[in-house]
């Protein structure tokens, strides 16, 4: 049997997602298709919404776990381009 907190929470976590959607920003679950940049601007919004304040628990629940997500996803990005750029540096004629 499950429990109705568990079912209340994914109905609030549903409702998080359809209203950053109609934010215009994408739900949690196509964080992985963001570039950088909108990755940023949406993490830029949550922790907005977050400071603002005025949400319900669950609700701001949802937005730090959009957070954690977005800001995993800006990581990645730099990651790679940390990469990239230490691979050029590494291929490229030294100045002696």
């Amino acid at each position: 049997m499950s429990d109705p907190r568990d079912e209340e929470f994914e109905v609030t976590l549903i409702e998080v997602q359809e209203t950053v959607a109609k934010d215009g920003e994408a739900p949690t679950d196509d964080i992985e298709v963001m570039s950088y940049e909108q990755a940023r601007d949406a993490l830029v919004a949550v922790v907005d919404r977050l400071e603002r304040g005025g949400s319900t628990l669950e609700d701001s629940l949802a937005l730090w776990e959009r957070g954690e997500a977005l800001a995993a996803r800006c990581e990645t990005w730099l990651i790679g381009a940390r990469a990239r750029l230490d691979a050029a540096r590494s291929t490229a004629p030294a100045d002696a």
